[in-house]
């Protein structure tokens, strides 16, 4: 796989921007990690600040520095609005494998964005990392979570893959391989 963040590459889609975290963030951070629903479904406690927001900030940056993580901030097209986060981590190098992440304020559910966006990095996934297979470790009580997952292909599975998942209740495992994604 090839992992060289050092040229972040942006994402678009017809109506989004994927793009790097800065330190301007913050208070979009604070907000996306102080929504109860999301944090209910990604095992976060209500308890966020901007100096947590800093923090975060600082440790996707060194993460992206040393090839550990890319995390990209999606807003809408046209504005800097926040609307949710997605990336790739936990990289499985000697099995080709990556996992995806994302989370999305409340308030954008429900209208396709994330879908379009996963998309994208999948995209972003298979071509420039060189995975072979996508896995996603949603709780299995988000339902919207589960209903993108299904609507990318990505498929149920009983095997056991690595993952550092804590305070998800009802956890299941998705996979998504590479030839699965023009089904």
């Amino acid at each position: 796989m090839e992992l060289n963040f050092k040229d972040f590459p942006k994402l678009i889609t017809e109506r989004l921007v994927l793009r790097n975290i800065e330190n301007t963030d913050v208070a979009l951070i604070h907000k996306l990690h102080s929504d109860a629903i999301v944090n209910a479904f990604v095992g976060r406690e209500n308890s966020s600040s901007l100096k947590k927001a800093e923090e975060y900030i600082i440790k996707m940056q060194n993460l992206i520095a040393k090839n550990e993580c890319i995390y990209w901030v999606i807003t809408e097209k046209g504005n800097n609005n926040l609307v949710g986060s997605v990336c790739l981590w936990n990289f499985d190098i000697e099995n080709e494998i990556v996992e995806i992440g994302y989370e999305m304020l409340s308030e954008f559910q429900g209208k396709g964005i994330m879908t379009e966006a996963i998309k994208k990095v999948i995209e972003y996934a298979f071509e420039k990392i060189k995975a072979k297979i996508i896995t996603a470790f949603p709780s299995s009580d988000n339902t919207n979570s589960v209903s993108i997952l299904k609507k990318m292909n990505f498929e149920l599975e009983n095997k056991k893959y690595n993952n550092t998942h804590e305070n998800i209740k009802n956890l299941v495992t998705y996979t998504l391989r590479n030839n699965q994604i023009n089904k």
